[in-house]
């Protein structure tokens, strides 16, 4: 019989509860919205006690949050979201909670490193052992995978806050509380509401908001691609569901590199196939949770 994991995909706007083997037996899946750290880790702490009482035991819980978070297993505040713009949730403790109440191996990291790993595992990274995912939604974070192994070091990757320059004709401050012209501040949902007066899938597809954000777009996986040299770039999260912004970000990155990185990948014939949308689709999130709990259940 295959092990059976948990898992949870804590969005700054929903969570996600599942429990299952694998990407073709994920059961039970459950969606609720992101409220008060109690009320909300409450709601998922009943959901796994009711999981279990009908599915079975789970081996291990893998748990993908927004962030920052601490992933230093020798802090004491390891588990825990830090310094996020999320009212109420500032240093609220996750992964401890989990692991006092059931007992089991947490895999605990980043949503988007979880999403990556997912990837990597079962969708559109397979085969590859350096890549990154980047979703740009509510906010905008990157996980990113360096030669097999998710991207840690003194916390963990933030791309969502690279520093861009600002375009002359933008006028927009930006709606990071920490930075005026990072690349979530000046490009994440909100960024395109408030600059707009309009929610991205309500902006027409000829809109000169998709050539403005596709150009943020573009300036950051410029910097992701010369630090961190990708094989392959996914982009996902609700506002890259727009089938107009896709090729504008491959055509403004061709511009942006000029040529300078020479790879087959970064030509016109192959940059459909570098910067792509996740195999997975909408559920890279929840699955790269379960892959999560995999890794955890096998240390």
């Amino acid at each position: 019989m295959k092990p059976l994991y948990g898992a949870i995909e804590a969005g700054g706007t929903k969570f996600v509860c599942a429990v299952g083997t694998g990407p073709e037996d994920l059961r039970d899946e459950v969606r609720f919205a992101t409220g008060r750290p109690e009320e909300t880790l409450n709601q998922a702490l009943d959901y796994f006690r009711r999981a279990q009482k009908k599915h079975g035991k789970l081996t291990a819980l893998g748990i993908g949050s927004f962030g920052p978070v601490d992933l230093d297993p020798h802090l004491p505040t390891w588990g825990s979201v830090t310094a996020t713009p999320k009212p109420h949730w500032a240093d609220t403790p996750v992964a401890p909670l989990f692991d006092k109440e059931f007992g089991i191996p947490i895999g605990f990291d980043t949503d988007v490193n979880g999403a990556v790993l997912g990837e990597h595992r079962w969708g559109a990274g397979q085969g590859l052992d350096t890549l990154i995912y980047l979703t740009i939604g509510t906010g905008i974070g990157g996980g990113v995978m360096m030669n097999g192994q998710l991207l840690h070091g003194l916390v963990h990757p933030e791309t969502g806050h690279i520093l861009l320059p600002r375009d002359p004709a933008d006028s927009f401050k930006g709606t990071c509380p920490f930075h005026d012209n990072c690349l979530e501040g000046l490009a994440a949902g909100p960024s395109l509401e408030q600059r707009w007066g309009k929610k991205a899938p309500e902006l027409p597809a000829d809109h000169p908001a998709w050539d403005l954000e596709a150009h943020y777009l573009a300036l950051g996986l410029q910097s992701i691609l010369c630090i961190l040299s990708p094989q392959r770039i996914i982009l996902g999260g609700g506002v890259m569901e727009q089938p107009q912004l896709f090729p504008l970000v491959r055509k403004k990155l061709l511009a942006l590199n000029n040529l300078y990185i020479r790879h087959p990948s970064l030509t016109p014939a192959g940059i459909d196939s570098y910067i792509v949308p996740p195999g997975l689709g909408n559920r890279a999130g929840i699955l790269g949770a379960l892959a999560l709990a995999e890794k955890a259940a096998q240390k």
